[in-house]
């Protein structure tokens, strides 16, 4: 019987590498417009590289990319970026189809729910708030609270910690297969992979289940608790959000 639910929130609730994308590209445009000297496809490239090589989350990517390319920051150019990025984050940033509604009924299938992400905490927060998730979410476990990071066995022992479930009895949520599902399947914790915000090709989640819409939950969970009824996940969330389906 599944009790409890833990969800990684970048690509599995929110469409984050669109938004980093898009955000990217406003980015550099802005730095180009403000006078640096820079194709802008090979800027996007080396932006990447280095978002791959030391994580998406890095705080200093522009004044990295700017030590690169001109070896010192000019202010100018890297305000024009910071201030380009937020502008297209603000206006990209949005939750997947259907996770409002889906968190929503699994608030009244009394299910518990929590999120384990690897971005820092107050970027977390920022997301999860402007987002209406909040509404969902009491239990949110970083990176920061923990101090490692995922497939790291301590951010679902925190997670099975608060909801106070047994890991047969809570299911991950995630896009990630070396991270999301392969730290929680070593803990026992059962596991359903976010196919559709997959950015790895991957062939094999390793994953319990699969999900090709958050909405497939839903079904799931009747299934496994013996529930035969059948609820429309499209119907609209009882809890307010603010922006539930919109940016952040």
């Amino acid at each position: 019987m599944i009790q409890a639910v833990i969800f990684d929130i970048d690509n599995t609730l929110t469409d984050f590498m669109r938004m980093k994308r898009a955000a990217v590209e406003a980015a550099v445009e802005g730095m180009i417009d403000a006078g640096l000297k820079a194709d802008k496809e090979d800027l996007i490239r080396k932006i990447f590289d280095i978002y791959w090589a030391n994580g998406v989350e890095d705080q200093k990517i522009f004044d990295k990319v700017l030590i690169q390319e001109e070896g010192l920051i000019n202010y100018r150019v890297l305000a024009s970026g910071i201030i380009a990025y937020r502008r297209a984050k603000a206006g990209t940033m949005a939750l997947y189809p259907h996770v409002g509604a889906t968190l929503s009924a699994l608030m009244r299938l009394g299910v518990k729910m929590a999120v384990i992400s690897d971005a820092p905490r107050l970027e977390v927060w920022l997301r999860i708030v402007d987002l209406g998730l909040h509404y969902y979410f009491d239990n949110v476990i970083t990176a920061d609270d923990v101090g490692a990071r995922k497939p790291a066995p301590l951010g679902f022992q925190k997670a099975l910690e608060v909801l106070g479930t047994e890991p047969r009895e809570t299911l991950m949520v995630g896009d990630w297969a070396e991270r999301d599902i392969a730290g929680a399947k070593a803990l026992g914790i059962r596991t359903a992979w976010a196919k559709y915000g997959d950015t790895f090709e991957t062939k094999d989640s390793g994953a319990e289940f699969e999900l090709n819409d958050i909405q497939d939950l839903i079904g799931i969970i009747r299934k496994d608790n013996g529930d035969p009824r059948q609820e429309s996940p499209a119907a609209p969330p009882k809890t307010p959000s603010r922006r539930s389906q919109v940016e952040t």
